[in-house]
């Protein structure tokens, strides 16, 4: 095997992803401060059981609101059924903790929902009736209804393509509808629906904002506090090392499940695309009931508390230097963005040219980098540039260059989003036949003019594809921005998250509507290509 200069390429950006994970597991044999034994003894259980109890509660309202709603806009036709299909995806929007801000703000003591009902119904004593959603039950709602959007995509695009032929072997074996859907329907689903189950446990194992505010030790914020509050990175480590076991091993299984779940398509031949069954009288009225509830509450609820804080307390939104804030989260995106597709062009075009085993191997050991919690990317990104600091560059402090600084930044998301980025160009190679490069060759192209004249041309739409859900990603994290971003550098997200912690929700109102206002513009462009109904 030749290893020319594109395969060295590959090899690097693969290498450099895959870094800050094996800085955690080989970050694990440190030694700590006696504060991890402390830790262990008291707050160490308290954290894994509470992420586990987070998880499984979003796991299982996911799958109820996802499943749910893909289910009732693929296989009927009632009002409004072309609306939902799209609208329903502008949860991706709003992230858990601007959720969270407008699901406390509304039922708090004397809030949102305090005043509606005190300008309908008068003076009252109407906090003594309203729910209170907070803690672990306010993080449940606020993460699944950020989060369901995976289920539901996912699975919507399974119950697409099922044939009509199995609607009719339900039929023809005597099944209801409701039989129908939970032995064959649900069944074919089972790869999509654990696909989408997994990306939100990631998630919610991933999540600082919304279990912060709710005041709710995670793992999670186990990590942040051990950097902020010990200043002990070994700590962090540690802890990092245990939520990483978790997250791989739920890794481990989604592929262990996808491969053992083999359910293959009819022929083309044999396809015979579903008719839509018209639902009339009450039960397209609770068809149009659910997924305007799905819809409400998880897009529209959120969107008009903020907005109306914002309304109702203008000067934040007078104060608040929109200017400076926007070019701040263009200038992440742009830079993040451009260098993670074109590292991503390079690697792929590195293991298209090579065929190397290794290198496939070392790939994709990288791009996990995704299932791992922004949060834990960041600490191992510090203790890699202080370890190389303290025992490479001890002559020269390059601590000051990576952390704290927008290269740091951008390496960072780098990392994180690179599965991302690098799943989305190699489906697009794998549309293009070794024929026509071979082709190109013979007519005299070298390796380099293939990729620029050929190869990115055809790869266009997945390129514009990859930007806008990077885009979206990028403008919505907070805890790599948190930890990583220069002093006095702040984003939408990161300025929402600092009112929010200072108890100031109004103010954190302006910042959060303008972050989910410019991320749903990139989803609504994004669902042109998402749900291209064929």
């Amino acid at each position: 095997m030749k290893f020319n200069s594109w395969y060295l390429s590959s090899f690097i950006v693969s290498f450099i992803v895959a870094i800050p994970i094996l800085t955690v597991f080989a970050s694990f044999f440190q030694e700590t401060t006696n504060y991890y034994d402390i830790l262990k003894n008291t707050f160490l259980i308290e954290y894994i059981y509470n992420s586990l109890t987070l998880l499984i509660g979003v796991l299982i309202l996911t799958l109820f609101l996802g499943v749910g709603c893909a289910y009732v806009v693929s296989f009927y036709d009632f009002p409004g059924v072309s609306f939902f299909k799209w609208a329903l995806i502008l949860s991706f929007a709003v992230p858990a903790y601007i959720y969270a801000y407008s699901l406390t703000a509304f039922f708090e003591n004397y809030g949102t929902a305090f005043s509606i009902m005190k300008s309908l119904f008068g003076d009252g004593n109407y906090n003594s009736v309203l729910p209170k959603f907070d803690g672990m039950l306010g993080a449940i709602i606020s993460i699944s209804f950020s989060l369901f959007g995976y289920v539901y995509v996912l699975t919507r695009t399974s119950f697409h393509y099922q044939s009509q032929n199995l609607l009719e072997l339900g039929k023809n074996l005597g099944f209801s509808t409701k039989e129908t859907f939970f032995n064959i329907i649900l069944p074919s689903a089972r790869p999509a629906i654990i696909a989408g189950l997994s990306l939100v446990a990631m998630e919610t194992l991933s999540d600082f904002g919304a279990v912060s505010f709710f005041g709710i030790s995670t793992l999670t914020t186990g990590i942040y506090d051990a950097w902020i509050s010990f200043d002990d990175l070994a700590l962090a480590n540690r802890i990092s090392f245990f939520l990483l076991i978790f997250i791989f091993g739920l890794f481990f299984l989604e592929n262990i499940s996808r491969k053992k779940a083999q359910y293959h398509s009819p022929a083309k031949g044999n396809f015979k695309t579903k008719t839509l069954k018209k639902l009339t009288g009450y039960k397209s009225l609770m068809a149009i009931i659910f997924c305007s509830f799905v819809f409400l509450a998880s897009f529209i609820f959120p969107v008009l508390q903020m907005l109306y804080w914002t309304i109702k307390f203008p000067k934040h939104f007078i104060d608040l230097n929109i200017v400076e804030l926007l070019s701040n989260t263009l200038i992440l995106v742009f830079l993040s963005g451009f260098l993670l597709i074109f590292l991503s062009f390079v690697s792929n075009y590195g293991n298209r040219i090579s065929k190397n085993k290794f290198l496939n191997i070392l790939t994709t050991f990288s791009i996990t980098g995704y299932a791992v919690p922004g949060i834990i990317l960041a600490v191992a990104f510090i203790t890699f540039i202080s370890w190389f600091d303290e025992n490479i560059f001890y002559f020269f402090d390059i601590k000051q260059i990576f952390i704290g600084s927008i290269l740091g930044l951008v390496i960072v998301y780098f990392v994180r989003f690179y599965s991302l980025a690098n799943n989305g160009i190699k489906s697009g190679y794998l549309k293009i036949n070794y024929s026509i490069d071979e082709s190109a060759y013979l007519l005299g192209y070298s390796k380099l003019k293939t990729f620029l004249n050929i190869h990115i041309p055809y790869l266009k739409n997945s390129v514009l594809l990859i930007a806008i859900l990077l885009s979206i990603e990028i403008i919505k994290e907070l805890p790599i921005t948190l930890i990583m971003r220069p002093f006095n550098f702040e984003t939408f997200a990161t300025q929402a998250y600092i009112f929010a912690s200072q108890d100031l929700l109004e103010a954190a109102a302006a910042p959060s509507l303008i972050l989910i206002m410019i991320a749903s513009i990139f989803i609504l462009i994004t669902s042109k290509f998402m749900f291209k109904d064929k």
